[in-house]
């Protein structure tokens, strides 16, 4: 990354950007507020994070939270969450540089909830509008916050499962999955184990597959570079409805001997698809030559997925770099910071092409700040 070629745009003489970013794709509404200095080319001095704040909205166990009650939630809290975010980072409106706020890929209903609010405070301020790519937001978050260079990106979330690599200013997707994305199908399990959506379902799946101990024989789906988790999702589904009542399920493939347990599926669920996803990466490593893996998104807190990712890359002399839950998990400062990055190389977004796209591909942007 070159300053001079970022900010070439630019009227000469500032010495800083100030964005804030609005994210909405799915259960989580945040804002973050960033500040550049084109200057500092080091990682550490590039940008600094001024107020990074988020509320989520949790449906009751059992159940998935909906596009309507999820919008609602976004509309109840997104003025607070500006105001509390300018608040925090000590600055006013007149201090921005741009608004960005993200475009999609994400549910319609709350993506558009939060394009309308930034709209309306991008014309009440009079500041341009950046439209972002969630998944590259995550990208760019993760590249400032870890370091990595040019790393093989595993994006792995409630909504997407990518493994994605930079070519030709362009995020190239090497694979992923071809029905439900790894995040939806913890969720969906958690939902048949009827536990708590509080933090998060894929949290509480984490912490009891940690008890586990007896490990269930899977399908593992792995096409090509691709993955496919819906069967993975049926099949351990029937075990789990078996074990909760109180039967001794016909497919759950070990020592006749053992009584398998809900941790014991948890355990063997996160084993399974965390190999695929291991699998699936370490193919792409040896395609394009990099010893770097970026692991993005909510799934990737899990340490255990981690812990996977990191064996396999050591075992090829490589590294495994992860962010924690203030920017793995979806985040305003990840909008911010991809949409600035954008607005330096001369990037805005009208209104009239403001509107959201549920299905917005990693690979449509143009990465014209590398």
């Amino acid at each position: 990354m070159v300053a001079k070629d970022l900010d070439k745009y630019l009227k000469a003489g500032k010495n800083c950007y100030i964005a804030i970013g609005l994210e909405g794709s799915a259960n989580k509404l945040a804002v973050g507020v960033i500040k550049h200095f084109p200057g500092q080319l080091s990682l550490e001095n590039r940008a600094v994070v001024l107020a990074n704040i988020r509320d989520t909205y949790n449906a009751p166990p059992g159940e998935g939270f909906l596009p309507r009650d999820t919008a609602r939630h976004h509309r109840n809290w997104v003025v607070r969450l500006v105001k509390q975010a300018l608040l925090e980072a000590k600055i006013g409106s007149k201090d921005l540089d741009c608004i960005c706020f993200t475009q999609g890929p994400g549910m319609g209903a709350p993506l558009n909830t939060v394009s309308v609010a930034a709209r309306c405070i991008s014309v009440m301020w009079n500041i341009p509008l950046v439209g972002v790519n969630h998944c590259v937001g995550h990208i760019e978050m993760g590249r400032e916050i870890t370091g990595a260079d040019n790393p093989v990106v595993l994006y792995v979330s409630g909504g997407n499962t990518q493994v994605i690599a930079y070519s030709n200013q362009r995020y190239r997707i090497f694979g992923e999955t071809l029905d439900i994305a790894v995040g939806n199908c913890l969720d969906r399990f958690a939902r048949t184990l009827q536990i708590s959506n509080s933090p998060s379902p894929g949290y509480n799946i984490e912490q009891l597959a940690k008890k586990g101990k007896n490990f269930v024989s899977l399908p593992y789906t792995v096409k090509g570079m691709d993955m496919s988790m819906s069967g993975i999702l049926a099949y351990i589904d029937e075990i789990a409805k078996d074990i909760l009542k109180g039967n001794k399920s016909k497919k759950a493939r070990i020592d006749n001997d053992i009584e398998v347990t809900v941790e014991d599926l948890c355990f063997s669920l996160q084993e399974t698809l965390f190999s695929m996803l291991v699998e699936v990466t370490e193919r792409a490593m040896a395609h394009v030559g990099s010893k770097e893996v970026l692991i993005v998104g909510g799934v990737g807190c899990n340490l255990r997925l981690q812990e996977m990712m990191g064996i396999m890359a050591s075992e090829r002399g490589g590294s495994v770099f992860a962010t924690d839950e203030r920017f793995c998990i979806d985040n305003g400062i990840m909008i911010a910071h991809a949409g600035l990055l954008s607005y330096r190389t001369g990037h805005t977004t009208s209104l009239k092409d403001s509107v959201c796209t549920q299905r917005f591909r990693t690979d449509e942007v143009f990465v014209a700040w590398r």
